[in-house]
C-alpha cells in the first residue's frame, strides 16, 4: 500500500467513526505519512508530533533529519532543537490553508522555524520568506479542492490515490528537501526530475491542442510517429524535459554573467527563451513555456518552484564542479533516472566512465596516425567524425581536447581557437533524438570551446549536433517531398543534419549508442 493510499484509509476510518476531533485525532495519520515519505530521502527526515514551545508558540508538529535524532548524553538535546526541514501546523478540512498566509502566528512561526508547512489534510502548503521578508508560498500539493470532495473521495482510497497521490508524494518530498543545502548536481538534478515528475503527471489528464502543431513538426523532423502508449509517452517526456532543460540551460547561460558570490541577483524564467541562443531550442522552449499553454495545465507553478530552486543552489559550489567538466557533462543521466527511469532504459541512456570515453579516443587518434597514415589524427581537416547517439556531448568533448592537444602541440596556440572552432562546427558531429541532452551537448561544447579561448558567436555560429534521428534520412526519399515544417528552425535543423547523412565523408564513428530499440513509434526505414 503506497503512503497516500494508507493515510487516506486511516483518515477514512476516523472520519466515519464520528469520534474524532476535526485536528488533533488525525495527527498520527499525517505523521504517518510523512514518515513514510521521509524515509525515502538522504537524510531521512521524521516528524515529530507536538512540540515544545520554543518562544512562538506550539506548532502541531516538525520536520527533522535524521542526524538531529541521533542519541548523545545529554538527553534533552533534542526538545532542544528546531527542526531543520520546517515546522507543521495542522488546521481542519474546512479551513482553506491560503488564510493562514498573512497571520500573526504564521509570521511568529517563520520567525522561529523558517519554513512552516500548514495543512487540513487535503492540502499542503509550505510557506517562507522572500529576501525581502515578505511570505511566499514554496510549494503546494493538494488532494482535493475543497472539504465536501476530500470526504467523498477518500470513502475510495485506492482510487483517490492512483488520481492524486503520485502529485502528493512529490510535492511532500520537495517540502522536506527544501531547505537543504543545493550545491551538488545530483541534488539539483532530483528537485528538478521532481518538478518535471509532476509536470507529467498533469499532462497525462489532458489533450494537447495547443501543441498538436509542434507534435506533428517534430514527428516530421526526427522522421519517427509518435503512435500508441509508447509514443505518447514519449511525446510528453520530450515536452517536459525540453520545458526543465530550457530553463536549466538559461539558468547557466543566466549564470556566466553574474557573479558567483552575489546572492542577491536573481534569474527568472520568464525571460529565459531570449537568453537562448540555439534557435531550434528557443523554438521549443517558446512554443511550450507560453502562459497560453501552461496556464490551463495548471504548470506555472512549478515552473516557478523549479525558478527558486535554481536560485537556491550554491553556486559557488556548483560551478566548481561545472567547470571541470563534470557537472553538467553527467548532469541530465541522473535527471531522467529520477525523472523518467522506464524511458532511460527504453532508450539505453546510460553513463559512460570518463576514463573509458578517453580511452576510446585516444585509441581512435592511434589508429587514424599509426595505421590509416593521419600524421595529425583526429586533428586533422580530412577527419569527419560522428557520435550517431551523442546524449550529452562526453564523446564529443574529448574529441575536441584530443585535437586541442595536438593543435597547442603542433603550432602552440597561434592557431588552436580558430582550427578548433572549425573543427567543432565543421566536421565533429553529433545526433541526438532526445533534446533535453541535446540542450546539455551544445551546453557542454560551447564552455568547452569558451574555456579553450574559442568561443561561439552568438546564433550564426554552432557546434555539429543536431537534433535528428540517426537512424533515418540517409538517403534521399523515394515518395513525394518531404513537408515543410511550420517552424523554421526545426526545417533548417532537419536540413542540416540530412546534409551531413548525404553528403559529408564520414571517417570515424564513435560513441555508445543506445542497445534497446524504440519500437513502435519509428519508421520501416531503420
Amino acid at each position: 500500500m503506497n503512503p497516500v493510499e494508507a493515510y487516506l484509509e486511516q483518515v477514512r476510518a476516523i472520519h466515519l467513526s464520528g469520534a474524532g476531533v476535526p485536528e488533533t485525532s488525525y495527527y498520527p495519520a499525517l505523521s504517518n505519512l510523512f514518515n513514510e515519505i521521509g524515509k525515502t530521502l538522504d537524510p531521512k527526515v521524521r516528524c515529530i508530533i507536538n512540540l515544545a514551545n520554543r518562544g512562538a508558540g506550539l506548532p502541531d508538529g516538525g520536520l527533522f533529519t535524521a542526524d538531529q535524532l541521533r542519541r548523545t548524553p545529554d538527553e534533552d538535546a533534542f526538545t532542544a532543537q528546531v527542526p531543520s526541514r520546517g515546522a507543521i501546523e495542522v488546521k481542519p478540512p474546512s479551513e482553506e490553508v491560503e488564510a493562514i498566509a498573512g497571520t500573526a502566528q504564521l509570521a511568529r512561526y517563520l520567525d522561529r522555524y523558517r519554513q512552516v508547512l500548514v495543512t487540513n489534510l487535503r492540502d499542503f502548503a509550505l510557506f517562507g520568506r522572500e529576501a525581502d521578508g515578505q511570505t511566499v508560498k514554496l510549494e503546494h500539493g493538494s488532494l482535493a479542492p475543497n472539504e465536501e470532495l476530500f470526504w467523498q473521495s477518500a470513502l475510495h482510497p485506492r482510487v483517490f490515490a492512483l488520481r492524486e497521490g503520485a502529485r502528493l508524494v512529490e510535492s511532500l518530498r520537495r517540502v522536506m528537501l527544501h531547505a537543504a543545502p543545493l550545491a551538488a548536481p545530483q541534488d539539483l538534478a532530483a528537485f528538478l526530475a521532481s518538478y518535471a515528475r509532476d509536470a507529467r503527471i498533469r499532462l497525462e489528464g489532458h489533450d494537447l491542442p495547443a501543441l498538436a502543431s509542434l507534435r506533428a513538426a517534430l514527428e516530421e523532423a526526427l522522421g519517427m510517429q509518435f503512435e500508441g502508449e509508447k509514443g505518447e509517452h514519449f511525446f510528453r517526456s520530450t515536452l517536459v524535459q525540453t520545458l526543465f532543460y530550457g530553463i536549466f540551460s538559461a539558468w547557466v547561460i543566466w549564470a556566466q554573467h553574474h557573479p558567483r558570490e552575489d546572492r542577491t541577483a536573481v534569474f527568472d524564467w520568464k525571460s529565459a527563451a531570449w537568453s537562448i541562443e540555439l534557435p531550434v531550442l528557443r523554438t521549443l522552449f517558446g512554443l511550450i513555456s507560453t502562459r497560453s499553454t501552461l496556464q490551463p495545465l495548471d504548470l506555472v507553478p512549478l515552473i516557478d518552484s523549479a525558478c527558486r530552486a535554481l536560485n537556491r543552489v550554491d553556486r559557488v559550489q556548483f560551478f566548481a564542479r561545472f567547470e571541470e567538466g563534470l557537472a553538467v557533462q553527467y548532469f541530465y543521466e541522473p535527471f531522467l533516472e529520477a525523472f523518467d527511469p522506464d524511458l532511460r532504459k527504453q532508450l539505453g541512456v546510460w553513463y559512460t566512465p570518463r576514463e573509458i570515453v578517453q580511452y576510446q579516443v585516444t585509441r581512435v587518434d592511434t589508429v587514424l596516425r599509426e595505421e590509416l597514415g593521419i600524421a595529425d589524427g583526429l586533428a586533422d581537416e580530412r577527419v569527419v567524425v560522428l557520435d550517431p547517439c551523442c546524449g550529452t556531448g562526453t564523446y564529443l568533448v574529448e574529441v575536441l581536447k584530443r585535437i586541442a592537444k595536438t593543435l597547442k602541440a603542433k603550432s602552440g596556440d597561434a592557431l588552436l581557437a580558430n582550427d578548433l572552432k572549425r573543427a567543432a562546427m565543421e566536421r565533429v558531429f553529433g545526433f541526438e533524438i532526445l533534446p533535453a541532452p541535446f540542450v546539455v551537448a551544445h551546453l557542454q561544447l560551447g564552455l568547452l570551446l569558451a574555456h579553450l579561448g574559442a568561443p561561439l558567436g552568438g546564433d550564426h555560429e554552432r557546434v555539429g549536433v543536431y537534433l535528428t534521428n540517426a537512424l533515418t534520412g540517409w538517403e534521399p526519399p523515394k515518395g513525394p517531398k518531404q513537408k515543410v515544417l511550420p517552424f523554421p528552425d526545426l526545417e533548417e535543423e532537419r536540413e542540416a543534419a540530412e546534409h551531413v547523412k548525404r553528403d559529408q565523408p564520414i571517417l570515424v564513428i564513435l560513441g555508445n549508442p543506445p542497445y534497446n530499440a524504440f519500437a513502435g513509434v519509428s519508421p520501416q526505414e531503420e
